[in-house]
């Protein structure tokens, strides 16, 4: 049966917040807040759970799951061809809405998908979201959400869509930001904006001068 903590008191967040990494050890599912909307996560190096949690939002391989990490130094473990522009962008805008497409080291043995050996990796802006990150490490977190179906800005609306196959909500109350991340890939001479989110173009120039806009 899935649990749920309300993690605007104390002792419930503490408990939740330990249960949680328990659970993705497990190999299991867990929804958490972030500064964008809910996301249903799971470990990231885990090819059973990763494929959970895609089944759990009824979305295929060709969708894969982005990566969160609670610090930027975890990059160094989890990319290579890191452009100094790519850190420029994660000194400026991380943590917070900004998604990053770069090149996963090759010894990485995980399977979020069919990524041809990218990751879209991103820190979140949310305290909640970082303390579970930092206790557990880097997680594949998709927005929690049914496929097709609007991502959920409460814990609420993500229990209604995905029940039981999660083992435990945190719930952190109405998420600040129903707008999501700002997709930048990094794996080319020049970045590209692949998606606008909550981070526009003219922002992201700011720091990127050169950046380019997907067609």
């Amino acid at each position: 049966m899935a649990r749920r903590y309300d993690c605007s008191d104390a002792t419930d967040r503490a408990t939740g917040l330990r249960e949680a990494a328990s659970a993705v050890r497990r190999g299991e599912l867990v929804v958490l807040p972030t500064d964008t909307v809910y996301g249903i996560g799971a470990d990231a190096f885990s090819a059973d759970a990763v494929g959970d949690l895609l089944e759990a939002k009824g979305r295929g391989r060709g969708m894969p799951s982005p990566v969160l990490v609670g610090s930027p130094n975890t990059l160094h473990g989890l990319v290579t061809d890191f452009s100094e522009q790519a850190w420029e962008l994660v000194d400026a805008f991380w943590p917070g809405a900004l998604t990053l497409v770069a090149r996963h080291q090759p010894s990485l043995t995980w399977d979020l998908g069919e990524t041809q050996g990218t990751v879209a990796v991103r820190m979140p802006l949310h305290p909640i979201a970082i303390e579970l990150l930092t206790e557990f490490g880097p997680m594949a977190v998709s927005s929690a959400n049914l496929s097709g179906h609007p991502a959920p800005v409460t814990c609420d609306e993500a229990q209604e869509m995905l029940g039981e196959s999660v083992a435990v909500y945190l719930d952190g109350g109405p998420t600040e930001d129903s707008v999501p991340s700002s997709i930048v890939d990094v794996t080319r001479p020049v970045p590209v904006l692949l998606r606008a989110g909550a981070i526009d173009a003219d922002e992201l120039r700011k720091v990127v001068p050169d950046l380019e806009v997907a067609g």
